[in-house]
């Protein structure tokens, strides 16, 4: 019996200010064939857009599922068997604060120093339903951080102090006078 090609899909990244990045996402309850190829489309997005983690709000589904693959240091290069597939992911621990460059893929062109854990560990299941622990530190612990932040309906603009946030919120206002005229 011959099967039909598989092809995976990029999908739209909404953009701040959309009211979609607001929602708080449920948990994920049932894993199959649907949710792994929304896995394979998350990661063919992530990669297509040169990020290194993508919530599932990112694209419009409001379901607990992010996805993390950092570079690795050698090559700075993005390997698929580094990738993160994190369902319904929640704390256990959360160590050593620390101030980390943040940039966004909903957020484009802005970047700014956050403040967050340096160490962290989750209990989250993969893509089967299968529980798992994972305990992080340095940009891999903050990237979790961010995309758990977007499934709780929070962007890292949201923790910006006051006048950083003035900041960012005129040069939005300046970039869509631009992209207007």
């Amino acid at each position: 019996m011959k099967y039909p090609e598989m092809t995976l899909a990029t999908l739209a990244i909404l953009k701040y200010p959309n009211a979609l990045l607001r929602k708080k996402s449920i948990p994920v309850e049932i894993f199959d064939d649907n949710l792994h190829n929304f896995l394979d489309d998350m990661y063919e997005t992530l990669i297509e857009s040169k990020g290194v983690g993508l919530a599932a709000i990112q694209v419009g589904r409001a379901e607990r599922i992010l996805i993390i693959n950092i570079p690795r240091e050698e090559d700075k290069q993005q390997y698929k068997e580094d990738l993160l597939e994190i369902i319904n992911p929640t704390f256990l621990t959360q160590e050593e604060c620390v101030e980390w460059e943040e940039g966004c893929l909903s957020v484009p062109d802005f970047y700014e120093s956050i403040k967050r854990f340096d160490k962290v560990s989750i209990a989250y299941k993969d893509r089967y339903g299968n529980d798992r622990i994972l305990k992080a530190q340095g940009f891999l612990a903050v990237a979790i951080q961010h995309e758990i932040d977007h499934l709780n309906g929070v962007l890292f603009v949201d923790k910006l102090p006051i006048l950083k946030r003035k900041k960012f919120e005129k040069e939005l206002k300046k970039l869509k006078k631009e992209s207007q005229a």
